[in-house]
């Protein structure tokens, strides 16, 4: 101690937060970095600085370290692990304790995790892989502002997966032309249609009209079918004043959801998620931009965090990969968000990348969204790999198809309810899955027309990437 109080410069470990025999307590926060050391730096010295710079530490010694319980508030990097395969990439594991943290805020959270540790010179690339939530602080937050079994409350549809299009072209259409996309597609039978990401209130549509035309089409087609239908209207803009002004023109008009963008923030995804909680609509939420920092395996943020700080957020839904499509994700990837947004208790697995246990104490789950090119041949392996609890978004394999709008919508509602059926028959619908659309096609020519066009479309290259889960997780 009498060296830790000497004026200069003291290695992080030796400050204390490089703390191997730490037992976490169940009250923690707990960070799983996937660190690379410069040349030179000692692994455990590399993951005590990101513990001390996420936590109370700085450069040099400072004397009012002594006006505080300075032990209490340090952060502990208490185990790392080489990364097998990968040499010089190390899993430093972190305790929080609690109290670093102000409650119900993704903005603090995040200031502090992530806030300043991935410009730091020691390291050549950080990269967040995964956290523990404890119930302690997850009981702060507000959670989905409906959740997976609301939604299916309010829309009435049960037993499947629901069906979604993104209006395409994405930017240039006028709004009549706009809402005629979306009332195609719903008659067709669809759940639902969206607004792509960056459709907000350009000169060629400005958004209260885009929202006129595209409750009327709603209307008409709920009016057609006999089912609850909606549109993702997309409410993202640029202040929080215009955001809620937008929805709460769109809750006039009669929608049963709202959407926005994750470039809005995570201050005003909070907000919208309270606001939508009090006013009785589902909140769609588009991953717009996450690739920038989620995609590279060595450096930045896992989407397995984003998804948590989502659900904790309080969006109803969330894009989340395909497995099959155009995106990026391995079977084993997607399976890992896809438990973090659903399951209630998630267990550590190191196949789907989840380094630890994960108790969200009854908060609701958050609907996964699927979309990025998929089409009705793919359905036996989309209901696979994702289940029922999702969103299957067919944009360019709706509103591309060769007989319109409303035979692509109709050829996937085909699609599915006959690997449903397939499905609950007890078949290997996965195994027979062509067969079983091949033998539905007899009877629908929309779909025959589907599987013609598209059915032997994959987007499957060879990768060079860095595997995206860690063969050693803990087992906290």
């Amino acid at each position: 101690m009498t060296d830790r109080w000497a004026a200069g410069v003291i290695p992080y470990a030796e400050m204390g937060y490089w703390e191997p025999d730490y037992e976490p307590k169940p009250s923690d926060i707990l960070c799983a970095f996937r660190i690379t050391p410069q040349p030179g730096v000692p692994p455990e010295e590399a993951g005590a600085a990101v513990a001390g710079e996420s936590s109370t530490a700085t450069w040099t010694v400072v004397w009012t370290d002594r006006l505080t319980d300075h032990e209490h508030y340090q952060a502990k990097c208490y185990r790392v692990d080489p990364v097998p395969g990968q040499e010089g990439q190390f899993i430093a594991y972190i305790a929080y304790d609690i109290d670093l943290f102000e409650e119900g805020s993704i903005a603090n959270l995040t200031s502090s995790i992530i806030g300043n540790v991935f410009g730091f010179k020691a390291l050549k690339a950080l990269r967040l892989e995964d956290m523990r939530i404890p119930p302690h602080y997850t009981k702060t937050f507000q959670g989905p502002a409906h959740g997976i079994v609301m939604e299916r409350e309010y829309l009435n549809k049960y037993g499947r997966p629901l069906l979604g299009a993104t209006t395409k072209p994405k930017l240039g259409l006028s709004a009549r032309n706009y809402g005629r996309v979306v009332y195609e597609a719903l008659r067709g039978g669809l759940d639902f249609t969206k607004d792509d990401e960056n459709i907000n209130s350009q000169p060629f549509m400005r958004w209260h009209d885009r929202y006129l035309h595209c409750m009327e089409a709603v209307n008409r087609a709920q009016a057609e079918t006999g089912e609850i239908k909606g549109h993702y209207l997309n409410v993202t803009a640029a202040t929080m004043e215009d955001m809620y002004e937008r929805a709460q023109f769109a809750k006039e008009l009669g929608t049963v959801i709202v959407m926005i963008d994750l470039t809005v923030g995570y201050t005003a995804i909070q907000s919208m998620a309270k606001w939508a909680r009090a006013n009785g609509l589902i909140l769609h939420l588009h991953r717009a931009g996450h690739g920038t920092y989620t995609r590279q395996k060595n450096h930045g943020v896992s989407f397995r965090v984003i998804a948590k700080w989502m659900r904790l957020a309080g969006v109803d839904h969330i894009h989340a990969g395909t497995v099959v499509g155009k995106l990026e994700g391995d079977p084993n990837m997607i399976a890992g968000y896809y438990d973090t947004l659903r399951l209630n208790k998630v267990a550590p697995d190191p196949l789907k990348g989840l380094y630890f246990e994960q108790d969200w104490a009854s908060m609701p789950g958050c609907m996964p969204v699927a979309s990025g090119g998929i089409h009705a041949g793919q359905m036996h392996q989309l209901l696979h790999y994702l289940g029922e609890d999702v969103v299957l978004q067919f944009g360019g394999g709706t509103i591309g198809h060769p007989m319109g709008i409303a035979a692509g919508a109709a050829a996937n509602r085909v699609a599915l309810e006959a690997m449903i059926k397939a499905r609950n028959e007890g078949r290997d619908y996965m195994r027979e899955g062509e067969d079983i659309l091949k033998a539905a096609a007899k009877h629908c020519r929309e779909l025959d027309v589907a599987l013609a066009t598209w059915g032997d479309i994959t987007f499957n290259y060879a990768s060079t990437d860095t595997p995206d889960v860690v063969e050693t997780p803990t087992s906290i």
